[in-house]
């Protein structure tokens, strides 16, 4: 039997909504829900959502600030992730958008 890890590591980074949840805590450092959700202009859901999977995952840490839960990236975790990514896009950025697979 295989092991899916792997696919299910890049599927955790694949959804749109959690990948701006990342680069927003990329830029901010750390925010609450609330702030994460003005800033991507999303429902309280749907970043509670996405911000379970990323701790879950590994790829987002959370700490209490009194009534608060705040969000930071687990910065060991992804910043290198995210510098191979951004090294392989700037590559190849057009075959990426125009690659036919990956537009289904």
């Amino acid at each position: 039997m295989k092991d899916h890890s792997y696919v299910f590591f890049f599927k955790a980074l694949a959804n749109e909504t959690r990948m701006n949840i990342i680069n927003a805590l990329k830029e901010h450092k750390h925010a609450n829900v609330s702030e994460l959700c003005e800033e991507l202009d999303l429902e309280q859901s749907r970043v509670s959502h996405n911000l379970r999977c990323l701790v879950f995952c590994g790829f987002v840490k959370n700490s209490r600030d009194g009534k608060n839960v705040i969000y930071s990236l687990n910065k060991d975790a992804v910043n290198p992730i995210l510098k191979v990514a951004n090294r392989h896009v700037e590559k190849y950025a057009k075959n990426l958008r125009e690659c036919k697979v990956l537009k289904y």
